[in-house]
């Protein structure tokens, strides 16, 4: 007896099924074996038949231009990382120089009028013109420790998109050595 959607295997002895998996097979209901199977609708279904005999293997130019493909959509992905990184840096430091010099601001503020309540507060010890120099001096020297110590802080800064650096090396060496 044969059953419903029992698998064919073709006329020769490939053992490999005449149709794809999936593809309708066998006998169907209300049909007899060696008769064409027939869907409810009355019409033949679909076979594998204009499929059957033809290789699925590409010439070399469309291999070469899947490659060029790949690469030009690789580097417009890296070109797409390298902006989304630098955009995400510069608006954390965007962020952090308002937040600094808003703090800059007010402590500009706080340091001239602690700057004039020390001059009169030294002006009662000794002549006015002494006790702004003295403060003035005091001044000079902070401000010569900050500018050295921002200075050295600014050359480590890096602006350069390292992990985007990175993956256009890796790409490169694929590119170069697509199996390893």
């Amino acid at each position: 007896m044969v059953t419903p959607y029992k698998q064919r295997t073709t006329a020769t002895n490939t053992g490999r099924p005449a149709s794809p998996p999936g593809a309708p097979t066998g006998t169907y209901p209300g049909t007899s074996p060696g008769t064409a199977p027939r869907s409810p609708y009355g019409t033949p279904p679909r076979t594998s038949s204009s499929l059957e005999g033809r290789e699925d293997e590409q010439s070399i130019g469309d291999l070469i231009g899947a490659i060029g493909a790949d690469l030009s959509q690789l580097v417009r992905d890296e070109i797409e990382l390298a902006k989304a990184e630098i955009k995400q840096e510069s608006t954390k430091a965007g962020k952090a120089v308002g937040m600094l010099g808003g703090a800059g601001y007010a402590g500009h503020l706080v340091l001239l009028l602690g700057s004039l309540t020390a001059i009169f507060a030294l002006a009662n010890v000794m002549d006015p013109a002494w006790a702004a120099l003295i403060v003035t001096a005091l001044w000079a020297v902070v401000g010569a420790v900050l500018y050295t110590t921002g200075r050295k802080r600014l050359r480590t800064v890096n602006l350069k998109p390292e992990q985007t650096m990175e993956t256009v090396k890796e790409d490169a060496r694929w590119v170069r050595h697509p199996t390893s």
